[in-house]
């Protein structure tokens, strides 16, 4: 079994491989003057198990270029296995058509992390302990998911109601259900802008809710989006390092990380022994 690093997310990279006692295959990814990209293996790696950790964060398309011309050089390589692991690939956004002569681009990658929920049910468990908890879904598409987690926490579920005039913007209309005096935590997968769940924490006090918190599988925080979430009544936004932490980030007052590295480490420990992987989500 091999672990190859490209360049969007090495800590997370260094972090999987430390979980799994396993130094990185030697390898670099770098540009020509022009900005094509080269990809080198300096190891063998003839008949092995190869894992691939690469996010098609920003910038995306360089991202996910980096990724394919690596999985080349790999089958080049003769590879007995090849395993792309994406704990974010930045065209999941676009899964339906969303109109006319439209793309779902979706299909063209695969997300290696289906579900969040064990991870950040036992996190929302040892720092909300004792606390009046409440599930919250920042809008109706986020049900399943927002369900999945309340289920773990053996606690409520409440749904923002919220209309979008128009693309970018969110209007947060009703909250579902009684969250006066409860401890909200809105569970979402991706945080962008931060405009809907900045919208979401301020609906959810206004109902009287004790407090806000978010939980979101992938931080993308573009824009203003640290500064904003920072002004927001949020007590702590936690995201996964799905994506490298830019310095605003990690030096933000409520926000903060949890590692995935333990779970994509026993994912790719499975998949290598091939054993269930599905039985890690239950």
């Amino acid at each position: 079994m091999k672990i190859i690093a490209c360049n969007s997310n090495r800590p997370l990279a260094e972090a999987v491989a430390a979980a799994l006692n396993l130094p990185l295959t030697q390898a670099s990814v770098r540009r020509f003057a022009d900005m094509e990209i080269f990809v080198e293996i300096h190891e063998n790696v003839r008949g092995e198990d190869v894992f691939v950790i690469q996010s098609t964060s920003y910038p995306t398309n360089d991202n996910l270029m980096e990724l394919l011309i690596m999985l080349d050089a790999l089958r080049r390589a003769s590879a007995r296995r090849v395993t792309a692991v994406i704990p974010y690939f930045g065209y999941a956004r676009q899964d339906r058509k969303s109109g006319s002569r439209t793309p779902i681009s979706a299909k063209l990658v695969a997300n290696l992390i289906a579900e969040a929920a064990p991870l950040f049910a036992r996190d929302i468990l040892e720092h909300y302990k004792g606390r009046d908890l409440m599930v919250v879904s920042p809008d109706v598409g986020g049900v399943v998911r927002a369900r999945a987690i309340a289920a773990r926490l053996h606690t409520d579920l409440a749904i923002i109601d919220k209309r979008r005039p128009r693309a970018g913007v969110s209007e947060v209309m009703n909250v579902i259900g009684e969250v006066e005096g409860r401890d909200c935590i809105l569970v979402d997968d991706i945080v962008d802008s931060g405009g809907t769940l900045c919208n979401a924490a301020e609906a959810l006090l206004k109902n009287g809710a004790r407090s806000a918190s978010v939980y979101v599988t992938h931080g993308v925080f573009s824009g203003g989006a640290v500064a904003r979430i920072g002004a927001a009544p949020i007590e702590q936004m936690v995201v996964t390092d799905s994506i490298q932490a830019t310095e605003a980030v990690r030096v933000s007052s409520n926000i903060r990380q949890l590692t995935i590295a333990p779970l994509l480490a026993e994912a790719m420990r499975r998949i290598s022994e091939e054993s269930s992987v599905s039985t890690l989500f239950s």
